[in-house]
Formats: structure tokens, sequence, C-alpha cells
């Protein structure tokens, strides 16, 4: 632990391990030891913050752990309210059994809806179909289509799965959740974070008006450029969304 003095351009300060704590942050009434060491006061420090790593590391483990083996996989995202009735479950199944035939994993958010219509169509089609599901206020669980999951409690956790094990997203229909994991895709291949891999928008009638949304006013205006837009491939066919994953992976493989 070092005291420095103080001055105009170097503030007082000490250092807690890699943390640094200056001006009056800096004056504390014990040290880091003391407070592990000290045996007594409230049991509630297993909720404070440092404790939550904890937690944090173990989500990243246990992904880590049960998906490190599996196949190329895409992600697809749809809404968690589509019925089974409605069309776009059936799609979300012939998208399932689609990738399932061309030799990929089908990943979801593990839930109802389009999600669980991708695992049904992967898993009846002979594929492995994972859901990585998340904890939520109100009661949702894995589907029973899902021959892999995972349930994580921090949605950073599980999104880093949904990257890490991916050869490509395809986006249903869907809400808030899905448009989430478009954008935070998109900007992890426009910032080079990840390599590049294609996004899919399945379903032309629904996502069109948001991508002349973007075409219209953020390439317009300049906020991004024509090869940002051109991550994107809108389409209603099942099989051009899987000849895009096939071309995508084939070139990947050839780079590698």
């Amino acid at each position: 632990m070092t005291i420095q003095q103080e001055d105009n351009e170097h503030p007082a300060e000490k250092q807690r391990g890699p943390v640094v704590l200056r001006r009056s942050r800096r004056v504390e009434a014990s040290t880091t030891d003391q407070r592990l060491l000290d045996s007594r006061g409230k049991g509630d420090w297993v909720h404070t913050d440092p404790w939550r790593v904890m937690r944090i590391q173990a989500e990243f483990v246990e992904g880590f752990g049960a998906l490190a083996e599996v196949p190329r996989a895409v992600t697809v995202f749809g809404s968690a309210r589509t019925q089974r009735d409605h069309a776009e479950y059936k799609l979300g199944m012939d998208i399932g059994a689609a990738l399932a035939r061309a030799g990929y994993a089908s990943i979801t958010g593990g839930g109802p809806g389009a999600m669980e219509a991708v695992n049904r169509g992967c898993s009846e089609a002979g594929g492995l179909s994972i859901g990585l599901g998340i904890e939520l206020p109100f009661e949702q669980g894995l589907n029973p289509w899902v021959d892999l999951g995972v349930n994580f409690r921090y949605f950073f956790a599980r999104k880093t799965m949904f990257i890490k094990y991916s050869q490509a997203f395809i986006c249903l229909p869907g809400g808030f959740g899905t448009l989430d994991e478009l954008f935070e895709a998109l900007t992890l291949v426009q910032t080079k974070k990840v390599t590049k891999f294609p996004v899919v928008l399945f379903g032309q009638s629904y996502w069109e008006g948001l991508y002349n949304w973007l075409r219209d006013s953020l390439v317009a205006e300049g906020k991004i450029g024509e090869k940002d837009l051109a991550l994107l491939h809108l389409t209603d066919d099942v099989d051009d969304a899987v000849r895009v994953v096939e071309e995508a992976y084939q070139a990947w493989e050839e780079a590698h």
C-alpha cells in the first residue's frame, strides 16, 4: 500500500491492489486483509459487487466448458411471443431443420416462440439443438427441444456465448431482445472485435422498414458507411439464408 503526497498535478493517492484511491477516498478505516480475516459482521457480503465477480466467473467457466466442443453453429434470434400456429413458427422450424441438414448446430435463447421453433426443427432433423437461457423476473425456462442447455444470470455472459460459438446470426421477426442482439453483433463486426460473419434478417416485410431507415438516415447522414449496411442480408428464403451462411463459412475456412 503506497500513500503519495499531494501537489497540484498529483493528488494524494493510495493504491489498493490495482485500484487507485485519490483525495478523500484514500482514507479507509481498515485494510482488505483485515476485512477478509475478520469473521465478525453480517453475511450480506455475499451480495456485494466483488463477490458477484465469482458468480460471473462461474458463468463464463460453465458456458465455455459446455460449449467448447460444439461443432460449427448458427445463432437464430426471434420473438418469444410467436405462437405455435403462426407462420413464423413454421419458418423457424424450417430454418432449424435446414441448418441441421447443412451440418450446423442451432443456438437460440432457449425460450418459447421462435426460439422453440428453431430448436424443434433442428432437433427433429437430427441436428444439435442448443439453448442459452436467461434468468428473468417471469417464469420462462428452456423449451423441450433443447438438447444442450445452459442457463445464465447475466446477459453479458450469455451474449459472449452467442458470439463466440456462432458462425452467423439469423434474425427472425422479434422485439427488443432480438434488436439488442442484432445491433450488438453488427457493432462487434463493424469494429472488428469479432471475425466478420453474416447477419441475416429473415422476413423482408418485417425488417425492410428498419433496413430502409438505416440506409436513408444513417448512411445518408454519414453515421455509418455503405459497407456497414452491407453487413446485413435480407431474405424470405430459407435456402438463401443457409447459402449466405455456407459461403461465409467457406471463405473463413479458406482464409484459415
